[in-house]
């Protein structure tokens, strides 16, 4: 296998640097994190031992690092000549800076004299910033390369498949077919991992999701490719098994530059295609300039703000012109509507009073309360759509769940009764366009980019599947007999199917984020929350860490980032998802992520502000899990109990101390961020305690489980035995496991073409 197989700059990681995954985050940030301590330490006139002790292993770790690093970019260079001399030279600049960091550190031990002459980190600082720099240098421009490298090995893939795509869409005998896409399975194997990588290292979440969305299509069209070419190659004369097929090759050569536009950031006429903006981020607009009025007055224009709500008030048409909203809940978004246009014309005109009197105490407190209703009212509006939305998709989802069009178009097209086929078309077609429309709804209330990105990609296959499903089972009522016809409408009825699932899977990641379950999108964590100023409209002012505090923030924030990672990882351990300790968990390593993002200056913890009410949250959702593990340790015998109860007293005691702090008032920018230092401290110590009482709670969950089922009757054992007798699985294309395109399926399909019935 070649060295870069695994993708250029995705082969290189041995350095640490670039990778989102913790542990490399970690490494990166370790590697970043020496160097700039080697920089920037204290020049004192006495160092001890222990101090030169620790920058010679700095410096000695950044040596190693480099040293793989480079070896790695060597062979990936032997291996591909036409980059083989830049490669060579980057590399060598890498060695050479590492050679030169580890000499700088050769400090030798405190008793040595300083005066020996030697060259040392302490002596030449500017040495070391020249080292750093080379090494900065050379390892990115190895990285650049390497990923010019990861492009053409994919685009290459990708003209492979091509031109066997083409080949077989040609193909007029069933010899020549299997020989040709026997071929395409390896192609398509190798693209599978080729981009499959790719998509593991893409940091931008919404090229992240549409190259799932073009490697999903890429998988699924695969299994129907195989069925639609055989239905044809049977039928040569049959008009919408030709359909049939042709849709398929289409939409695979589509979702192939996909991947392409993606990998090489390319942008072709189908790229230029401009989605309507969704009713969340029209909201987020809206809501972004009202509330920075607070800060200037001057941040925006009546005539803005007021143009910004009439364009957001014109996306709901597309809820409100629906013929499947109730009329219930069209008069509900229309009064919602009219409610927000009220209080924004309060707000302008609060707006404009306190423009002309900036001095007058009540023209600022009748500005704040204008904000706040105006905010209010969109939230309501933002809520009401959210519910019909995911209301309507439920509701789909259950009538949907007993398949009944699609089994009546199987028996209609297995007796070849065209007159009933034709029928169920039409059921299906509507059911269709109501999936669709559902689709364009649920990515208006989405909440995140990428999740917008799915909807689209759902809405398109639901679109894309539907008359694919009509034209198989048109085939297999006129050739009612033919096995490969009713194969192939089984084929596509299962990618209906498994949309379905995937779209309850979406409903649930769309519920969660609204209900800021997952992710860094949390939706209560706006500015001042309504109901709360009534009282006091002077809150404590909103900042916003600055370049230095993100810096010492970092290291703290990483761990925390690190712990949420770890949290999330042992929750997918337990059999019991829906578990409340299970839930419960989830939410906080969700909000822990928030305030590592915040370290950062990303996601939508904007300011400190923002921060202390995220800890007030995740302190209420702590003593909610403390609850929880009450209930479960009552269940317990006295040791087990003890050593929950234990770690559940620690729980209780910092959760309480991070809602204390987050509540505490402080004056100056010193003070806030010793209160930020102090909230991410202690939230950080929250997840190590719930990180170590998860395995502890699955092992015993899973321990009085066994003992419960070690206490049934025989009988009853015999009979489990009877009923839980291993069943061949249907559809072997799993959602968990996309890397390889259905390959498994694939290859029980190739070693069957021999056996095709000459009928």
């Amino acid at each position: 296998m070649c060295v870069c197989h695994n993708t250029g700059y995705y082969a290189v990681r041995s350095l640490g640097v670039c990778i989102p995954s913790g542990a490399h985050v970690s490494s990166s940030y370790n590697v970043h994190q020496s160097i700039t301590t080697l920089i920037n330490h204290k020049d004192r006139p006495k160092k001890s031992e222990r101090t030169l002790a620790a920058i010679h292993r700095v410096g000695q770790a950044v040596s190693v690092a480099v040293g793989r690093f480079v070896t790695v970019g060597e062979a990936i260079a032997s291996e591909n000549q036409e980059l083989k001399d830049e490669m060579g030279q980057a590399c060598f600049e890498a060695r050479r800076a590492g050679d030169a960091i580890a000499q700088l550190t050769d400090v030798g031990s405190a008793m040595q004299p300083q005066t020996d002459g030697r060259v040392t980190v302490f002596s030449d600082r500017t040495g070391m910033v020249k080292a750093a720099r080379l090494l900065l240098s050379s390892v990115t421009k190895v990285l650049v390369l390497a990923d010019r490298i990861v492009i053409k090995q994919i685009i290459t893939s990708r003209n492979k498949v091509l031109v066997t795509l083409d080949k077989l869409e040609r193909v007029s005998t069933f010899q020549e077919f299997v020989q040709i896409f026997s071929q395409f399975g390896n192609e398509m194997v190798e693209f599978a991992h080729l981009t499959g990588d790719r998509q593991n290292d893409l940091k931008d979440e919404k090229k992240k999701a549409r190259m799932a969305a073009a490697r999903a299509v890429l998988e699924k069209c695969t299994m129907m490719l195989l069925t639609a070419s055989k239905t044809c190659l049977r039928h040569p004369d049959c008009e919408s098994a030709r359909i049939n097929k042709d849709a398929v090759f289409h939409r695979m050569r589509c979702a192939l530059e996909q991947v392409i536009e993606i990998v090489t950031e390319a942008r072709s006429c189908g790229e230029n295609k401009v989605f309507p903006t969704s009713i969340y981020n029209t909201i987020k607009d809206f809501k972004c300039s009202v509330e920075c009025l607070r800060e200037n007055l001057h941040s925006s224009t009546p005539q803005i703000v007021a143009a910004e709500l009439e364009a957001l008030v014109e996306r709901t048409e597309d809820f409100t012109d629906s013929p499947y909203t109730s009329h219930e809940q069209r008069q509900a978004i229309l009064g919602l509507c009219q409610l927000a246009r009220q209080d924004t014309q309060q707000l302008v005109h609060a707006w404009i009073q306190a423009q002309q009197s900036v001095l007058a105490k009540e023209g600022t407190e009748e500005l704040e309360v204008a904000i706040l209703k105006t905010c209010q009212s969109i939230s309501d509006l933002r809520r009401e759509l959210h519910k019909v939305a995911v209301g309507r998709a439920s509701d789909l989802l259950k009538a949907h769940a007993e398949h009944l069009p699609l089994r009546a178009l199987k028996a209609a097209g297995a007796e070849g009764n065209l007159e009933a086929v034709a029928e169920y078309s039409r059921t299906l077609t509507e059911q269709k366009e109501q999936l669709v429309e559902t689709c364009r709804l649920l990515c208006h209330v989405s909440g995140t980019e990428p999740l917008e990105i799915t909807c689209i990609h759902a809405e398109e296959t639901f679109h894309v599947i539907g008359p694919q499903i009509i034209s198989a089972a048109q085939t297999l009522a006129l050739h009612p007999s033919s096995k490969i016809a009713k194969e192939n409408l089984e084929v596509f009825c299962e990618a209906w199917d498994s949309q379905l699932c995937d779209m309850a899977l979406l409903l649930k990641e769309i519920n969660d984020v609204f209900e800021g379950r997952r992710g860094d999108k949390r939706p209560y964590l706006s500015l001042p929350r309504p109901g709360k100023h009534s009282a006091n409209l002077k809150t404590a002012k909103a900042v916003k860490l600055d370049a230095e505090e993100q810096t010492s923030m970092a290291k703290l924030g990483l761990e925390l980032r690190l712990l949420s990672s770890d949290v999330d990882s042992e929750v997918e351990k337990w059999e019991e998802q829906e578990h409340d300790i299970v839930r419960q968990s989830q939410s906080l390593a969700s909000m822990a992520y928030n305030m590592y993002l915040f370290t950062r200056g990303e996601g939508l913890l904007k300011t400190t502000l923002d921060l202390f009410h995220q800890a007030e949250v995740l302190s209420e959702e702590g003593l909610q899990l403390c609850s929880s593990l009450r209930k479960f340790s009552s269940q317990l015998v006295d040791e087990e109990k003890s050593v929950v109860i234990t770690e559940m007293e620690k729980l209780v005691a910092l959760c309480q101390q991070l809602q204390m702090g987050a509540k505490t008032p402080v004056q100056g920018k010193t003070a806030t961020f010793q209160k930020v230092d102090s909230n991410i401290q202690t939230t950080r110590n929250i997840m190590t305690v719930v990180f170590s009482l998860l395995p502890v709670c699955n092992k015993l969950i899973k321990k009085y489980k066994s003992e419960r089922t070690s206490l049934s009757s025989l009988q009853d054992w015999g009979d489990r035995q009877d009923a839980s007798t291993p069943v061949k699985e249907e559809g072997a294309l799993s959602s968990k496991n996309t890397n390889g395109f259905g390959v498994k399926s694939l290859e029980q399909h190739m070693a069957g073409l021999n056996l095709l019935e000459s009928k």
